[in-house]
């Protein structure tokens, strides 16, 4: 992975949606955690398509983060490869088989609504 990526939330975004891309990571969404959550500035959410990929993906991904930027990321559930999470510090990633993102809906629960950008009412 080139280093062309500057060493900041958005940089490691970057870097992490080009990883997922270039290994097949279906349905990848991002979302802007800056200002609602103090895990981090961005969550990525991507599928494998089978147990086998959803580690590929998420070992691939943490070598490249490692070569390319010196960060060491935390990452668990890659023993059974159904939701692997991939912790940068900045950016959070999980990687799902298909059927048990559908089952958690991490989207539905992080993604912003109309009602998170609405102004709040003067009082």
């Amino acid at each position: 992975m080139a280093t062309s990526h500057p060493v900041t939330s958005d940089g490691i975004l970057s870097a992490v949606i080009a990883s997922l891309e270039d290994d097949k990571a279906e349905d990848i969404v991002q979302i802007d955690l800056r200002g609602r959550s103090s895990m981090g500035d961005w969550m990525v959410i991507a599928s494998g398509r089978s147990s086998r990929q959803v580690a590929a993906i998420a070992e691939k991904l943490t070598d490249r983060l490692k070569s390319g930027f010196g960060i060491s990321c935390r990452i668990e559930g890659k023993e059974t490869a159904d939701w692997v999470l991939i912790d940068t510090g900045d950016v959070i990633v999980h990687v799902f088989r298909p059927e048990v993102r559908d089952f958690y809906q991490l989207e539905k629960m992080w993604m912003p609504t109309a009602s998170d950008s609405a102004t709040p009412p003067q009082g």
